[in-house]
């Protein structure tokens, strides 16, 4: 691909131009600093920049994706010393993706505020770590992400109940948080085959809502303190092993649903839960544990604190 940065005069004030050049995850907010507009010209970081260069610009814009009759798109930064007038000429011009690298998807369903939503659209049409996407989305609004790169966060959840809580959790907060792109990727611990890992007369599982109650034996739960004691295999983690001790001053045999101690330390950002902890969040490396009855907030605060934190790393 090739790009082009071209300046009449330095902006203002003695500052330096922005250089989006490197720039990884680039999508502008608010939309409304991408315009979009019809051009005839070569499709060249040269025939571009001349094109634009002391042309006038709305005050407010930003970027400019430009559009050929035959449907080829290019994305263009653009400067004006005079960011007050509704109207400044262009002074610079910053070519970032060509027709060779950018890609149009119309999608409806896709919210162009939204740069993770930007970023799954990006990576299901293939546009790579190098390309450029350009989205005509939700309310036709249109908005684009630059050399796509997302933060890749594991979410390490039980199941049943499907889908996870937890990532059910996560997909919900990436809808509307101020959050930089991030994928999700599941690491489901499944239940039932914790379960059928050992063959006891019965099982002990923690509440009837975790779904459980088709196991191949006998199944019991421990939230509704079954009055007789049986020779069951509890299914639960240390939390779940307390109230056993509580309510039956014993230790059955056990099989760890812990995804806490399941996981172990992680090279990864990981995101999972631990009854535990009861109040607040906390970090342990790369791994964020939130209460297993954690909320929304509780949830967002965790995912930035990932992306700090992985910013720093």
């Amino acid at each position: 691909m090739s790009t082009a940065s071209v300046s009449l005069s330095p902006p203002a004030k003695g500052g330096q131009w922005p250089n989006y050049r490197g720039q990884r995850n680039l999508v502008q907010l608010p939309y409304r600093g991408v315009s979009v507009q019809p051009y005839a010209g070569p499709m060249t970081a040269e025939g571009i920049s001349a094109h634009l260069l002391g042309r006038e610009a709305y005050r407010r814009t930003q970027f400019v994706v430009l559009r050929t009759q035959d449907r080829c798109y290019a994305l263009v930064a653009i400067g004006a010393r005079d960011r007050e007038s509704l109207f400044a000429p262009i002074e610079h011009v910053e070519v970032l993706a060509l027709p060779d690298t950018c890609i149009f998807v119309h999608d409806p369903e896709t919210d162009p505020a939204n740069p993770t939503a930007l970023a799954r659209l990006a990576e299901r049409h293939g546009v790579g770590r190098e390309g450029t996407l350009i989205c005509q989305g939700l309310c036709d609004h249109v908005n684009f992400i630059h050399r796509p790169d997302p933060l890749v966060i594991r979410v390490v959840e039980v199941t049943p109940p499907e889908p996870p809580k937890l990532l059910h959790l996560v997909e919900h907060v990436l809808t509307y948080a101020k959050l930089p792109p991030i994928k999700v990727e599941l690491e489901r611990i499944d239940l039932r085959d914790l379960a059928s890992s050992v063959r006891p007369e019965s099982y002990l599982v923690p509440c009837r809502s975790g779904g459980l109650d088709d196991l191949p034996a006998p199944v019991h739960f421990l939230d509704e303190r079954p009055a007789t004691r049986e020779r069951w295999t509890l299914v639960g983690c240390a939390r779940s092993l307390e109230f056993h001790r509580h309510y039956y001053g014993d230790e059955p045999p056990r099989v760890e649903m812990c995804p806490r101690a399941i996981a172990g330390a992680r090279a990864e950002p990981t995101l999972l839960k631990c009854c535990l902890l009861e109040f607040g969040i906390e970090r342990d490396g790369n791994v964020m544990i939130v209460p297993w009855g954690t909320d929304l907030s509780m949830v967002e605060q965790a995912l930035k604190e990932m992306v700090a934190y992985a910013q720093c790393a």
